[in-house]
């Protein structure tokens, strides 16, 4: 029977589990009843083992059928703070607290590729099934792998997938290179000298040197950075003041830097401290900088996308696809592409609000294809 008819012999009741995730929504490093709902799940199917706490709140499970390759399959688990504005049966009762970003239905369709593969053992080799913690901004992935994650469970191959609303519902979608961009943050306090806004000639201005700052660190953009590569650097806040007459003494920036070749996310952050610290000193200012390394670009390796694209068409036939432009969100999935050969992949989520949205949900009619192309990634890889 192929893959997709057995799964969806139990769509029901993925449709169930999902809800449940839903329902009761955990933000990052607390999700230890979506943690204990993912391992008593994991017992009912009998796999080989379940460790908890990888990572903190992580879950890792094996399935082990005769000696061979090993691949690891994840999903993240964590939600977001949120209120949500829903109003379905299964909407969040953790108040302020949603899952906006469909990490309710990845897990879903983790465990869905886990119970079809218990049943079957239709390969040789292991297969690893990560449920990772913390993926909003909090580095889960980083963490699995620094409490010794590969080292006790190593890999040859790792594959993930994400959601995309607006992208056809059930369409597959994988491509080698960049996917998501690293996504660097900054913080700076500009240190003037105040006056009485009649007596300008007394201050150093902090706002007109925050001014020439923000148009500043353009030029990194359009003048440092190759034309070729895509470089972001955008100033999201500038605060500074209360009154309609007094020069502050201080002014705040924060704001992004994306891009997905870390050379030049090496250069955009060596010319930002240069741009800044200039401009402050010919303004005879003084800037405080603080520079947040984020996560880092996730890239696609070349043969493991092209096989789990061959998988996509397997599953879904034309209903997939290889030309799927790259996203400037980012994603801590780099950090295991970093360590493991692999790929990450788009799933559609249809016409769907969009992902950090409070009327966001998942679309249940994805999950049978979700999790046949995982089971379906393990099968093939660790069959050749």
């Amino acid at each position: 029977m192929p893959i997709q008819n057995r799964i969806a012999k139990f769509h029901e009741e993925m449709k169930s589990w999902r809800h449940h995730f839903h329902k009761f929504p955990e933000l990052a490093y607390k999700e230890i009843n979506t943690s204990k709902k993912v391992v008593d799940l994991l017992k009912e199917f009998k796999v080989d083992t379940i460790k908890t706490g990888i990572g903190g709140t992580g879950v890792v499970a094996t399935l082990e059928n005769g000696i061979g390759k090993s691949i690891g399959l994840r999903a993240d688990m964590d939600a977001l703070p949120i209120p949500e504005e829903n109003t379905k049966p299964y909407c969040s009762k953790n108040s302020g607290i949603m899952h906006a970003c469909g990490h309710d239905g990845h897990t879903t369709m983790l465990l869905g590729a886990a119970k079809y593969l218990s049943e079957t053992r239709n390969f040789k080799g292991k297969v690893v099934f990560i449920f990772q913690p913390a993926e909003e901004g909090f580095a889960g992935a980083k963490a699995m792998i620094e409490d010794g994650l590969f080292k006790k469970f190593p890999v040859d191959e790792i594959y993930g997938m994400h959601n995309m609303p607006n992208l056809e519902s059930g369409v597959l979608a994988v491509q080698e290179g960049p996917r998501l961009a690293a996504a660097d943050n900054f913080e700076v306090e500009i240190v003037g000298k105040g006056s009485h806004g009649a007596m300008p000639s007394n201050s150093i201005d902090p706002i007109v040197c925050g001014s020439a700052i923000v148009q500043n660190l353009q030029h990194i953009v359009s003048r440092n950075s190759n034309p070729k590569e895509t470089l972001v650097i955008t100033v999201a806040s500038f605060i500074s003041g209360k009154a309609n007459n007094v020069i502050p003494k201080t002014a705040k920036l924060n704001g992004t830097i994306r891009y997905y070749n870390e050379n030049i996310g090496k250069m955009a952050k060596k010319r930002f401290y240069e741009v800044i610290n200039n401009t402050s000193t010919a303004f005879g200012a003084k800037s405080i900088i603080t520079f947040k390394k984020g996560y880092p670009p996730t890239v696609n390796h070349k043969e493991q996308s092209e096989f789990a694209y061959n998988v996509a068409k397997k599953v879904n036939g034309n209903n997939s696809s290889n030309i799927q432009s790259p996203m400037m969100g980012s994603e801590d999935f780099s950090y295991f592409l970093k360590q493991v050969p692999g790929a990450f992949a788009w799933i559609g989520n249809g016409n769907s609000a969009s992902l950090h949205n409070p009327k966001y949900d998942f679309d249940d009619n994805i999950l049978c294809t979700g999790a046949s192309f995982l089971a379906t990634l393990a099968e093939d890889y660790l069959n050749t």
